[in-house]
């Protein structure tokens, strides 16, 4: 009978020589696998229970590739297209354009070779443009990326504690190559969870289930957001260069706490303790609620002078910053309790 791409076929278990059993394989299915007698095929015993089978072959030759054809887009949108392509899972990008000389697209593939990781440009016309990815996904841990994500973030959170108290303005010199950094990485991850939702040996060598790989891309994206707040403090302080706030008060000892209970979060990343998890929640909810009793009292009925609205504007962004903290914590819960589920039928 016809068997096709999203059909279901039931055959029963054979029994050969009284010590092996066998199931046929669909004839549809081996002809447009291209397969032959004595060809290798992966069986991978999911934890469900249910068997996949996958040609080695087909798996050895695949090549995801993507044609951009320039003059048929919005020049203004070559970059949100190269961006789309890289998420995406593409293993190499076409870009096909008329004009030689288009400075614009230039631009353009530069600034998306600096904002992602592993393409590079390989052949180039007159044109056409190649660029291909020679960074394999499933060689670099989902963990390793959100690791640099977070010594990224806290790095420039110390520094901001440290400049805001007196010490040299020197310290943020580097400020947009970080938060560049943490971006750049957050597609990464997004990249990566893409190809291992669309490739289960990408998941399998991730060491990730697809719903783990979906958490940490999760997990990814609040330690973005966090950075963007740090950023956003960090450019208040370099604006306001006068001006020195003691570590023992507030905002930025609610930013000191806010370090020290991610830290502890970071760890359960490993670890993941229910009780210590819950305690930095709380923690971080306490300080919330510390930072809104500080801007109430900072607006009262009066004016704000200049000082009174750096620090407003430096709480709001540390009180968000616990929120997606708090975020973090639940993520990691999630994680948890998915490792402890068990499957039975």
């Amino acid at each position: 009978m016809a068997f096709g791409p999203g059909e279901i076929d039931v055959r029963k278990v054979q029994l050969t020589g009284g010590v092996t059993y066998t199931l046929s394989l669909p004839k549809p299915w081996i002809e447009q696998m291209d397969l032959s007698p004595r060809d290798s095929i992966r069986v991978d015993w999911r934890p469900s229970g249910a068997l996949r089978l996958t040609p080695l072959e087909m798996l050895a030759n695949q090549e995801k590739i993507i044609t951009i054809k320039a003059d048929d887009i919005p020049e203004a949108s070559i970059h949100d297209h190269l961006m789309g392509a890289y998420l995406a899972g593409a293993d190499s990008i076409r870009i096909v354009h008329s004009k030689p000389d288009n400075r614009f697209l230039q631009r353009q593939i530069r600034r998306f070779l600096r904002n992602t990781r592993g393409f590079e440009r390989m052949n180039e016309t007159e044109s056409r443009i190649d660029l291909k990815c020679l960074i394999n996904a499933a060689e670099m841990p989902l963990i390793a990326s959100i690791n640099r994500m977070y010594s990224q973030l806290t790095s420039l959170t110390k520094d901001i504690v440290s400049v805001a108290s007196g010490q040299e303005k020197n310290l943020l010199g580097d400020v947009d190559e970080r938060e560049s950094e943490v971006d750049a990485l957050l597609y990464l991850v997004n990249r990566q969870l893409s190809v291992a939702l669309d490739s289960h040996l990408v998941a399998s060598a991730l060491k990730l289930t697809r719903n783990q790989a979906v958490e940490y891309s999760n997990l990814a994206r609040s330690l973005e957001r966090m950075m963007d707040h740090a950023y956003q403090m960090a450019q208040l302080i370099e604006e306001n260069n006068d001006t020195v706030i003691d570590q023992s008060k507030q905002p930025i000892a609610q930013l000191i706490e806010w370090q020290d209970t991610l830290k502890r979060l970071m760890i359960n990343i490993r670890t993941r303790n229910s009780n210590e998890i819950e305690e930095c929640r709380q923690a971080l909810k306490k300080t919330q609620q510390d930072i809104l009793n500080f801007e109430d009292e900072l607006i009262g009925e009066r004016k704000l002078s200049k000082q009174d609205l750096l620090l407003f504007r430096m709480s709001e962004s540390i009180r968000r910053m616990c929120a997606y903290a708090r975020d973090f914590g639940e993520i990691l819960l999630n994680l948890k309790l998915y490792d402890e589920m068990i499957v039975r039928n």
